[in-house]
């Protein structure tokens, strides 16, 4: 098969499967590859919308690969299950530069699992705060079961890397 890109002068005449019709006729075989995303322009949005918030995410990932309640203010605790959020978000997403992130995070997930299996240092909800003392004091006392739910997605989409695909909007 010979790949092509569709010619400049073609662009807007032709849909793509008319234009695999032109090229198969005049001898070409054509395979149309199109990432099922672009066919849905509100996804783009939402799925942009993501791109952008991983991509200013990553930067404040902290030392023990996970994020603050207040991500910009190193005074903030670590949360683990935004962090787990985040870092399955990352996953799911399959862009390959997020890869040196997803790896940053799993020791830092690991060492907020006890050992019978509880998810550590999870927040007890994240109401509207008034200020930022507010989300600084939130406990991480009791075993909350969204941060149970998160890690596990997290632990499941690394185990199952391999196995993830772009959804083709990098």
């Amino acid at each position: 098969m010979i790949r092509i890109g569709c010619r400049a002068h073609d662009y807007g005449k032709h849909t793509p499967v008319q234009l695999a019709h032109i090229l198969h006729t005049a001898g070409y075989q054509v395979g149309i590859r199109l990432p099922q995303c672009y066919l849905y322009p509100k996804f783009l949005d939402v799925v942009g919308s993501l791109n952008d918030q991983l991509a200013a995410l990553k930067l404040y990932q902290t030392e023990n690969g996970l994020w603050r309640t207040i991500v910009d203010d190193e005074t903030s605790y670590e949360e683990v299950s935004a962090s787990a959020g985040i870092a399955a978000a990352m996953i799911a997403k399959g862009n390959p530069l997020h890869i040196k992130y997803i790896n940053k995070s799993i020791p830092g997930m690991l060492a907020n699992v006890s050992p019978d299996g509880r998810v550590l240092n999870v927040s007890g909800g994240t109401a509207v705060m008034k200020d930022a003392d507010g989300y600084r004091g939130i406990s991480r006392d009791w075993i909350q079961g969204w941060g149970q739910g998160l890690a596990l997605a997290f632990f499941a989409g690394v185990l199952n890397y391999d196995n993830v695909r772009s959804d083709g909007a990098l």
